[in-house]
């Protein structure tokens, strides 16, 4: 009888650990697509990318974010791009606050 607890607190802890890391992978991913406009900021721009699954990111780019003036990218709309960094949701928009800057094409 311990070892079938022990076994089930053992499932259930791998199943805990194995849908946390799943969170985590897609939160880390990047976001791909193409710019649709862009828009000024005091320090940098925002761009509205669509992603080929018609989802819509308001993307946040500034010098400071990204690292420095080596890799920052003023993007113009029309570019696909790839973009990783902070993601969050408000009730009806997508954003990240972009850490860095993948492609550009």
């Amino acid at each position: 009888m311990k070892n079938l607890k022990k076994i089930s607190l053992l499932v259930i802890l791998m199943a805990f650990a194995i849908s946390c890391t799943t969170m985590k992978s897609d939160a880390n991913a990047p976001v791909s697509g193409r710019v649709e406009s862009i828009e000024g900021g005091k320090d940098g721009y925002t761009a509205k990318i669509t992603t080929d699954n018609k989802e819509v990111y308001f993307a946040t780019i500034s010098i400071v974010n990204v690292g420095g003036p080596q890799n920052y990218k003023q993007l113009k709309i029309g570019d696909v791009v790839s973009v990783k960094g902070e993601k969050w949701k408000t009730e009806d928009e997508n954003h990240i606050k972009v850490t860095e800057i993948v492609s550009v094409k």
